[in-house]
């Protein structure tokens, strides 16, 4: 019997850490490749020979996950480890059926099996799917704790879409760093509402590197997670995020689910944007799948730098990325503001899209009338801006966490709409976090 032969089914970010926490120094199985989903542009490269560890001396070859039941068969593949986030029930059996009716083993590893140990604190904010809010309520978090004198550290989920060996580790602390670290919009999106607050945070490839780093200059470390993924670290406080727009995805989503059931707090966000009878599907949720965690209702405070640029104006709204692909959204804070500050008519971006943002919209039909921030290369981001100016519209709503004119031009009025946790839910996280003694 030879190794038993592994295929991880990725995207660039949780499949590495499983592998570097399960795999990379296991005799008995060799991980033959990575299958990429959901990133564009990640197909071909290699996860390096420095990062994959003795038992690789030639890496990982990354390929494409449309290419997976070929792979299973010409590489002999003996079990394929799902390792990736936000998605449906129905689209994860299917593809469970299709690695077994290829002849292969189709598996999940478990939440403590690729949590890292840390010797301080850990407070994890995760979420049920992207865009529920979860920035947002990090944000919230990183305040109580400065405001209380501790030195605060955030580690975000990984986004390694460059050179793997030059982000093994990635220290942020001045908006300077977002270029040093060459970093994309999706990128800029999670490190700059950071940096803007006077807090560090790390990211990179190499989450136990990152986190032995992180224990050196912190008190407490805020894991700020990805999509709908779990932490990577054992917490000592795990406060989950569910969104009543949509409602009942917290228990029909992998692995959302994983974190509603194991949350100690619940954030049901945006209540000033909900129903009533979304806002109760998820308590009635959360009483019956986790009984224990404490629910918070928070409002999703929005305020726009310049609302004389939306009112009365034929206006193209840009949302963050991800909430709008994979997260299935079809609105954000960007169309939430145009709405309640008088806009005339949101033009819908599809007649004017270039490049590589037309394949975004050929890949993800359903997206609103709206302009997902894509940014994930050069050229996304080259044919992004080109879309924005060709937009037959009076300005532009900037939906995104970051100041999308500070390296996109624009030749248009725009303005920037920015979201926080209420207050009150900010104080009600507070006495929660004092509960614990983590302040």
């Amino acid at each position: 019997m030879g190794k038993w032969r592994i295929l991880i089914l990725g995207a660039a970010g949780r499949d590495f850490h499983n592998f570097n926490t399960v795999y990379r120094k296991d005799p008995n199985t060799e991980v033959i490749t990575f299958t990429a989903a959901q990133i564009p542009d990640i197909t071909g490269r290699k996860y390096p020979s420095s990062l994959a560890g003795d038992l690789y001396p030639e890496g990982i070859p990354i390929q494409d996950e449309a290419d997976l039941v070929q792979i299973i068969k010409e590489r002999e593949i003996n079990e394929c480890v799902l390792s990736y986030s936000d998605l449906s029930y129905d689209f994860v059996m299917h593809l469970a059926s299709k690695v077994m009716a290829a002849g292969a083993k189709f598996s999940m590893l478990g939440a403590d099996q690729t949590m890292l140990k840390s010797s301080k604190p850990i407070i994890s904010v995760l979420a049920v799917r992207t865009g529920c809010g979860k920035s947002q309520t990090t944000r919230r978090v990183v305040e109580i704790l400065k405001e209380a004198g501790k030195r605060v550290v955030s580690i975000r989920h990984p986004m390694p879409y460059g050179d793997l060996e030059k982000q093994a580790v990635q220290r942020f602390e001045k908006i300077e760093d977002l270029q040093k670290h060459d970093c994309t919009i999706e990128e800029m999106e999670e490190y700059e509402p950071h940096i803007a607050m006077g807090s560090i945070i790390y990211a990179g490839v190499d989450y136990e590197a990152i986190l032995r780093e992180a224990e050196e200059e912190a008190d407490v470390i805020v894991w700020d997670g990805g999509n709908n993924d779990m932490s990577f670290y054992k917490s000592d406080l795990v406060i989950v995020v569910a969104d009543p727009l949509r409602a009942g995805h917290e228990i029909r989503y992998y692995p959302g689910e994983v974190n509603f059931r194991l949350a100690d707090v619940i954030v049901i966000n945006k209540i000033d944007s909900a129903s009533p009878k979304e806002i109760q599907i998820i308590e009635k949720n959360a009483k019956e799948y986790n009984p224990s965690a404490q629910i918070i209702k928070a409002e999703s405070v929005l305020s726009v730098d310049k609302p004389e640029v939306i009112r009365n104006k034929r206006v193209l709204v840009v949302e963050d990325g991800p909430t709008l692909t994979h997260g299935e959204m079809k609105i954000g804070a960007g169309t939430v503001a145009a709405e309640r500050n008088g806009v005339a008519k949101i033009v819908d971006p599809r007649p004017f899209v270039t490049g590589k943002i037309q394949e975004t919209f050929d890949h993800y039909p359903n997206i609103g009338i709206v302009l997902p921030a894509m940014g994930y290369g050069r050229q996304q981001m080259k044919d992004l801006e080109e879309t924005i100016n060709k937009v037959d519209c009076d300005s532009v709503v900037i939906g995104t966490p970051i100041d999308l004119a500070r390296f996109i031009k624009i030749d248009k009025p725009s303005t920037r709409v920015r979201y926080d946790l209420s207050e009150e839910a900010k104080g009600q996280i507070n006495h929660i976090i004092e509960s614990r003694q983590l302040i």
